[in-house]
């Protein structure tokens, strides 16, 4: 019992840690993006995104590992906290090279040099505290990880508005992110040391070492392919267009990304229940999909039609420059169901030992997303990226629901009967949206949308009495 009450409030701290982190997150990005100009805003997140495609070369999946290999063995902590600093310290060098010789190679500008130079050493202490607070989660704590993770966020959030009133400019609030990062990585590391008594130290014992990295080759070639379809869009967008589209472009990818915690909370929940059906009770195991498929459904069309149908007034949030991004964010909020859906779909896959299908269709996907970028972003600057956010996450949803199908019996009806619905429903209340969004209050229109949406949905029967029931109970549950 005791166990179990543990993992609830471990799931409650991160699950409220995560949304609170978004919601700073976005509202610092609202911020910059409302006294940085699509060039600099471009320039700031190029260097982010450069570095942290290199920085996967470091990390190599050593965090999932080092939890699951701590939780199983509590003793054989300190053991392999020394192996990981072996491996990461050359790691290190290699990726710092790479990303001074290649920031080079692609004649950046000199200031977009400096600030790439800059979010190494902030990508760098990211790696390490990330690797300390893994170890720290195969001691089943996540509290002083969810505290890190908000406390970071404000502290980036309070020093780039510092000196951006200040009248610094863009090194600055490279820096802001340095402290930030800093701070989570002395946090992270004292905590090892003083709390957990662990060294952290290097060990070069190879065969140990070799023995680790085996154990990481999946989570490694996912973690790579991940990241790069994550960021390689804003880097090629720089090359094949100019920072004043990155600028802009960000506006609609950071939207859709910082929505990514409503899925990613889901599955937290989900992916357990997943393992265990997967062993034990295979009819379950579909009722539960069909379950968190029809859920994400639910949450994501509306907030996709929403989007669409309010952006011009989203868009006063920022600059009157971003007004070029109208098309691009309607563009790319449509990735949004698929996005959202494709989370169950892989949690489905690694809990049910398909791992390697799983990074399979990510390896695919990354494929079709850079040829496409490398087709449409010459032609269409910032709307060729985002076609290809929603083209790539299609993809990606269509080859996911073809390998389920292939070891669980997929019923058509029980998934995309209700999503029919669910678009119906959404249109129609993005239809009144339209047309009173001219006449009320923008939040009056939000608020009476949201109303019509969830009483269509439950006349409807898209959600019953007995599914409502069931999300009071398992928030009940959490606070065991």
């Amino acid at each position: 019992m005791k166990k179990i009450t543990n993992i609830a409030r471990n799931t409650s701290y991160f699950t409220i840690a995560l949304i609170i982190q978004k919601i700073i997150t976005l509202a610092y990005f609202t911020f910059l993006a409302r006294y940085l100009a699509p060039d600099n805003l471009g320039r700031y997140y190029l260097a982010i995104s450069f570095s942290s495609i290199f920085i996967t070369i470091v990390d190599l999946g050593q965090a999932n590992i080092l939890t699951r290999e701590v939780a199983k063995a509590k003793e054989g902590a300190q053991r392999f906290i020394n192996i990981i600093m072996a491996i990461k310290l050359p790691l290190i060098f290699g990726a710092g090279f790479l990303v001074f010789a290649l920031a080079n190679i692609l004649h950046y500008p000199p200031l977009t040099r400096q600030l790439i130079y800059m979010s190494v050493a902030l990508m760098i202490m990211d790696s390490l505290s990330t690797t300390f607070f893994a170890a720290i989660r195969g001691f089943h704590n996540l509290f002083w990880e969810s505290i890190s993770s908000v406390l970071t966020q404000l502290i980036v959030m309070i020093l780039g508005i510092v000196f951006i009133y200040l009248g610094f400019g863009l090194k600055f609030l490279m820096l802001a992110m340095i402290i930030g990062a800093m701070f989570r990585f002395l946090l992270s590391s004292a905590l090892l040391v003083f709390k957990w008594k662990i060294n952290i130290k290097p060990v070069f014992n190879f065969v140990g070492i070799k023995s680790f990295m085996i154990l990481t080759v999946p989570f490694a070639v996912f973690g790579i392919y991940q990241k790069l379809y994550t960021y390689l869009d804003t880097v090629m967008l720089s090359k094949l267009a100019s920072d004043y589209h990155v600028g802009l472009y960000q506006i609609a990818f950071k939207i859709i990304f910082a929505l990514q915690f409503l899925p990613m909370a889901f599955i937290a929940s989900l992916y357990p229940a997943f393992a265990d059906y997967w062993k034990n009770n295979k009819d379950q195991l579909l009722i539960t999909f069909e379950r968190g498929f029809n859920y994400l459904t639910i949450i994501s069309v509306p907030i996709t039609v929403g989007v669409m149908v309010i952006t011009d007034k989203i868009m006063l949030l920022f600059k009157p420059e971003y007004l070029a991004s109208i098309s691009s964010l309607r563009i790319i909020i449509l990735a949004l169901p698929f996005l959202f859906l494709n989370f169950p779909i892989g949690a489905l896959l690694n809990a049910c030992d398909k791992q390697k299908v799983n990074t399979r269709n990510m390896g695919i996907t990354l494929m079709f997303s850079i040829i496409l970028n490398i087709i449409l972003i010459p032609k269409f600057n910032v709307a060729g990226a985002s076609i290809t956010v929603f083209a790539s996450n299609f993809f990606m949803f269509i080859i996911g629901m073809i390998s389920v199908s292939k070891f669980i019996k997929i019923r058509p009806k029980k998934l995309f009967l209700p999503m029919m619905k669910v678009v119906l429903i959404s249109i129609l209340m993005g239809i009144f949206a339209w047309y009173w969004k001219i006449y009320i209050n923008i939040f009056a229109t939000i608020l009476i949308s949201a109303l019509i949406y969830f009483m269509g949905i439950y006349f409807m029967g898209v959600i019953k009495k007995d599914d409502i029931k069931s999300i009071l109970s398992s928030f009940a549950k959490k606070n065991i």
